[in-house]
């Protein structure tokens, strides 16, 4: 199995760190964070009320500056302002609110300012990138936006699948690959199982791209290539609105942090109804400390999400919980792959 010999996770990192700029402009400028805390702590419901934000922004920026240093958690849970962040308070008699005031006419800044007050566009109808509006057609049923949304995550799929293959669950069975997109974790993990099989269910655009990656993968020589295709099957559908196969194994792999927590929950219900008996859920994301404070790297990545998708990034506490209630088993063991990712797993009775 080739398996990636360095982290490219500083690549991905310097690709989102804009992000940490832009939630702090609009943070000192236009949402007055600091200002709100000058005067003491507050719960996050408080503060949350008090500059208007709903709760997917809320907590896109409270974490974000948390992990910044600007903001941390009284012993009693509320937020209050650093030693750091008292320095972007007008009651700071040396700070640095002007100097941050620089960026605040910056696209960027305007733009997830608005999308922080929204939570989203303004105008709703404006939509977002690449998840399906529940009234309307999926952006991912566009052959154009498709190909090129999916060939953009090929290099990251084709880079953490061995990874990943590699540490979950080794069994015969069936794997069940849902928004699957390349396909690439299911034809690692065919190659790891050579008694298993594997079904990738996705938008049908998405599938023909993965129909021609999985061509390119069976033409690479490496043992047992020969036979994953035969053991592979693509599956065309709405994960939101179909009835999904039975599956030994199931792998949300950079799913669920499309979605709102609501949806999430809705999702971790149909999947684990998908499970045999004895069967295992993987989820393979970036993850928010249960604290919610960070890491950074994981907060500006979910800044992105925000700004692309209906969701945003979730600490392994809020998956577990999923699904705790969904009827799974979660497990405690929390495994680290690369790129700021990691595998969790929760178990069917």
């Amino acid at each position: 199995m080739f398996l990636p010999q360095i982290d490219l996770a500083p690549i991905t990192r310097h690709l989102r760190s804009k992000a940490s700029s832009h939630l702090l402009v609009a943070a000192v400028h236009y949402l007055h964070v600091f200002e709100e805390l000058s005067s003491g702590p507050l719960s996050l419901a408080e503060l949350q009320q008090k500059l208007g934000l709903k709760e997917r922004p809320a907590m896109v920026l409270f974490p974000a500056l948390c992990a910044m240093g600007l903001l941390k958690y009284t012993d009693d849970g509320k937020l209050q302002v650093s030693d750091l962040g008292y320095h972007l308070t007008s009651a700071c008699p040396i700070n640095l609110i002007g100097y941050a005031g620089l960026e605040k006419q910056d696209p960027g800044v305007l733009t997830i300012t608005q999308w922080l007050k929204n939570d989203g566009p303004e105008d709703a109808s404006e939509g977002v990138s690449y998840v399906k509006d529940e009234e309307g057609p999926s952006p991912m049923d566009e052959p154009e936006a498709a190909r090129f949304f999916t060939m953009a995550l090929a290099g990251r799929a084709r880079y953490l699948s061995p990874i990943v293959a590699g540490k979950i669950t080794k069994r015969e069975g069936h794997l069940l690959d849902v928004a699957g997109g390349t396909g690439y974790y299911s034809y690692e993990w065919l190659l790891a199982n050579p008694g298993s099989t594997a079904s990738v269910f996705d938008r049908p655009e998405v599938l023909k791209v993965a129909s021609e990656l999985l061509d390119e993968f069976c033409r690479s020589g490496r043992n047992g290539v020969e036979s994953v295709k035969q053991r592979v099957t693509f599956l065309p559908g709405d994960m939101l609105t179909d009835v999904l196969p039975g599956a030994d194994l199931l792998l949300a792999a950079s799913l669920f942090h499309d979605w709102p927590s609501n949806t999430c929950e809705v999702l971790a219900k149909k999947f684990a109804a998908a499970l045999n008996p004895g069967g295992e859920l993987w989820v393979h994301d970036a993850f928010l400390d249960d604290t919610l404070d960070g890491p950074i790297a994981v907060t500006d990545y979910s800044a992105m999400l925000f700004l692309g998708t209906k969701g945003r990034a979730y600490s392994r506490k809020e998956y577990r919980t999923w699904l705790s209630n969904a009827g799974l088993q979660p497990t405690t063991v929390e495994i680290p792959t690369l790129m700021d990712y990691g595998l969790i797993s929760a178990n069917k009775p």
